[in-house]
């Protein structure tokens, strides 16, 4: 199981690094061309614009694993050990539902856009709305693969070093560890 998480998660990472190097590229090609012969990329724009909407969710995946989303844990934290427990799963059950149902919702999306086209590069909608379910899909197996950590231990993973961010309390940034929720 470590070998695939490890491997989905640097497939996840490449994504990122891949859109992001794209999207760049773009810009800056478009931005260097207008200055220097008053000519621009007509698609440029269009496409920058798109490649961020499939960066965010793809990306928000990475962003679960790390705890880097908005979170309030004052009421889980006045609670006892088995209480906090109680609310992790909760939250992992509530989570597992909303993406589900985003993964639904997202795909009825692509089905009703499919025939609107894009106004500079004329492709179907229907590719720009499947970052959707894509990354709502992503969410879950991400979810799933932290599960265990965050219910039992209320910690999550370290992307970089792909170590558990209890590392960070070991280093003495205890507050840091702790509001990682």
């Amino acid at each position: 199981m470590k070998t695939f998480e490890r491997y989905f998660v640097a497939l996840n990472k490449w994504a990122l690094v891949l859109l992001l190097g794209a999207m760049a590229v773009i810009v800056f090609a478009n931005v260097t061309l207008r200055y220097l012969t008053n000519y621009s990329i007509t698609w440029s724009e269009e496409v920058a614009r798109y490649l961020m909407i499939w960066m965010t969710f793809i990306g928000a995946g990475l962003a679960l694993r790390t705890g880097g989303h908005v979170a309030i844990s004052n009421f889980q934290e006045m609670l006892g050990k088995y209480g906090q427990r109680a609310v992790r799963i909760l939250i992992l059950l509530l989570l597992l539902a909303f993406f589900s149902l985003m993964i639904w919702m997202g795909l009825d999306y692509m089905e009703r856009a499919r025939f609107q086209l894009t106004p500079a590069t004329r492709i179907s909608f229907r590719y720009i709305y499947a970052a959707m379910p894509i990354g709502f899909s992503l969410l879950i197996v991400h979810l799933l693969l932290v599960a265990r950590s965050f219910v039992m231990e209320n910690r999550f993973v370290d992307i970089e070093t792909d170590t558990p961010s209890a590392a960070l309390a070991e280093s003495g940034d205890t507050h840091i560890a702790a509001n990682r929720d």
